[in-house]
């Protein structure tokens, strides 16, 4: 069978899955991995330090002590998700990361939140062909709550996105976006930060 590093080398060239193939097959033992860990992580309480062992053998790479996330949380693949530092998972979030899922510092990621990295064909006799690509967020990154991010999409430093929305193209940094499909509400200003007013219009178009 592939080895997990030769997989991620093809995943990371954005080269498809194709069921019957060698790259799939893999993919769905480590598939079968992840859905045993998330059992394990979501089946009962843990200490934030459980969370964080759990979430290393679920990536399989050391998680930052800074990381924080409140279960439960899915993921089919796992081995291609990257965290940075300072980072918030809320509850009930999905991870599609066979694409690739790279999260910058100082996240905030709502509850139930999806990240997809994973496209099918179009015409009914390449569905069975999954097309991926990453899904990239800049540090200082606050995603609200239900939005779904979809392969391919890069979002900029210190962005929000607002709750709800389904974000099917690069959203700039500092910058809000929201709705279906997400497009970008208005800028992030200096004065944001200062001004009270500012700030309760800001959460306002985030929620």
């Amino acid at each position: 069978m592939m080895e997990l590093d030769d997989l991620l080398s093809c995943l990371d060239r954005g080269l498809p899955l194709i069921a019957g193939t060698d790259a799939y097959r893999a993919m769905t033992t480590i598939s079968q991995d992840a859905i045993r860990l998330c059992c394990e992580l979501n089946a009962g309480f843990h200490t934030p330090e459980e969370i964080r062992d759990c979430m290393t053998r679920i990536t399989g790479r050391p998680v930052h002590e800074s990381f924080r996330l409140f279960p439960p949380f899915y993921t089919d693949f796992g081995k291609n998700i990257r965290f940075g530092r300072n980072v918030f998972v809320n509850f009930c979030c999905c991870f599609q990361d066979q694409g690739g899922i790279r999260i910058g510092d100082n996240v905030l990621i709502g509850h139930r939140v999806t990240l997809a990295t994973i496209n099918h064909g179009f015409d009914p006799a390449e569905r069975h062909i999954h097309k991926v690509a990453p899904v990239i967020i800049g540090s200082n990154v606050w995603i609200g709550a239900a939005a779904t991010i979809l392969p391919g999409v890069h979002i900029g430093d210190g962005a929000i996105i607002a709750a709800g929305a389904v974000v099917s193209h690069d959203v700039p940094e500092r910058t809000i976006a929201g709705g279906v499909p997400a497009r970008v509400i208005r800028e992030i200003r200096d004065t944001d930060r200062t001004d009270p007013a500012a700030l309760a219009d800001l959460a306002g178009q985030a929620k």
